[in-house]
């Protein structure tokens, strides 16, 4: 969509309005469905899950043991293979540094001094074995830089899913000092499955899957850790991001008959906030901070973003999250509070039954209108004398 403008006027075709979760609500239909028979499952690099959710690939979020538990709960959580979890045998005296820190600049330095250990290929190894020997899904994250080194050794481990994830992701990179990664290469020599992250841009996405990609991860900057926007200045809202990179999806199924899931990845707190992002044609989602917040995160209440390869920009800002639940909680509830930050997997199947579909395919046919009053309307005595 472009922004109304007279004809010749260079801004109609340089400026196009984006739309971020607090500017579109979902419309209810003429029929509804009952919640008990609303179908969460999504299939993900071959895996179902059960319930469409997955833990980002952060170290104040997913270690071996909170990827065992998101398994166990039907979702996934992607365990960085850059971490802290790959260059000490044991990161948690690092991360009581972190959580001890007195402000973020202190926090960083300790960050920056701990991410400059080597990674070790016994420490990537031994990972993704503690994770198959629990039964549980065994999905990794390594940046471009690193996925030619650390595919093989993951593939080799066992691992189940892998993604090559960056701050921005495109079928071609321009470069005259570094090896290009060929992900046509990637997907074509690995034997697990190769998702890709992260973009926003229809055109990229519709690239990458012709170069073999399992799953589109769109999101630029839009995480509460994420400092991306804010340094560089890049990012599109995630509402128009995602319905760009659905409807690559969908043309290039109806080209090659093989469906890619979109995963939008970041800048969601609330079962409205997920909602909407699968009824803009997301398959699922990627949580960073709202699973940050569960007392069995290995964050001690903090998260902190490790996306950026800059040694002189900042990794991302270390956060607190603050009120900490179970993790059975933040997905299944009971919730305690009214800010839809609690019993997301409920809320998400609420949503889909209010709006009288059963399947998330259905739910990306949702009807969804502009409505940036959404979140204020009528809420005046809420807003004002909430606690």
């Amino acid at each position: 969509m472009t922004i109304d403008a007279p004809i010749g006027d260079a801004t109609s075709t340089r400026l196009r309005r984006a739309y971020g979760f607090e500017e579109v609500a979902l419309v209810p239909g003429a029929v509804t469905a009952d919640p008990s028979e609303v179908d969460l499952g999504v299939e993900i690099g071959g895996f179902r899950l059960e319930i469409p959710f997955l833990a980002a690939a952060m170290d104040a979020v997913a270690d071996a043991d909170f990827a065992v538990r998101m398994s166990r709960h039907g979702g996934a959580a992607f365990i960085n293979l850059e971490g802290l979890y790959t260059r000490y045998d044991d990161a948690g005296e690092i991360i009581d540094r972190v959580a001890a820190a007195s402000d973020g600049r202190e926090a960083a330095h300790i960050l920056a001094d701990a991410y400059r250990q080597p990674i070790r290929d016994d420490l990537i190894a031994a990972l993704i074995t503690r994770v198959k020997a629990q039964g549980a899904i065994a999905a990794v994250a390594t940046t471009p830089a690193s996925a030619w080194s650390h595919a093989e050794i993951a593939a080799d481990a066992g691992a189940d899913l892998l993604l090559v994830q960056s701050q921005v992701s495109s079928a071609r990179h321009i470069s005259t000092s570094t090896r290009v990664l060929s992900l046509a290469d990637l997907t074509g020599g690995l034997r697990i499955p190769v998702l890709v992250g992260n973009t926003v841009s229809g055109d990229a996405a519709y690239q990458l899957m012709h170069q073999g990609a399992a799953g589109i991860f769109v999101g630029v900057g839009p995480g509460a850790a994420c400092t991306t926007r804010e340094v560089l200045g890049i990012g599109v809202p995630q509402v128009t991001a995602t319905i760009e990179v659905a409807a690559a999806r969908d043309r290039y199924e109806r080209e090659t008959g093989r469906y890619v899931p979109i995963v939008t990845d970041g800048g969601m707190k609330t079962g409205g906030d997920i909602a909407k992002a699968i009824a803009s044609g997301a398959d699922a989602v990627m949580l960073g901070s709202p699973f940050a917040g569960a007392l069995e995160a290995p964050g001690r209440g903090f998260n902190w973003g490790m996306a950026a390869p800059s040694p002189t920009l900042p990794r991302g800002t270390r956060i607190k999250i603050g009120h900490r639940l179970p993790l059975e909680q933040i997905l299944f509830g009971p919730a305690e509070t009214t800010h839809g930050t609690q019993n997301l997997v409920g809320a998400l199947r609420q949503s889909m039954a209010a709006l009288g579909v059963r399947t998330i395919r259905e739910m990306h046919e949702v009807e969804m209108v502009i409505a940036p009053s959404i979140a204020t309307e009528g809420k005046s005595w809420q807003l004002a004398g909430s606690e």
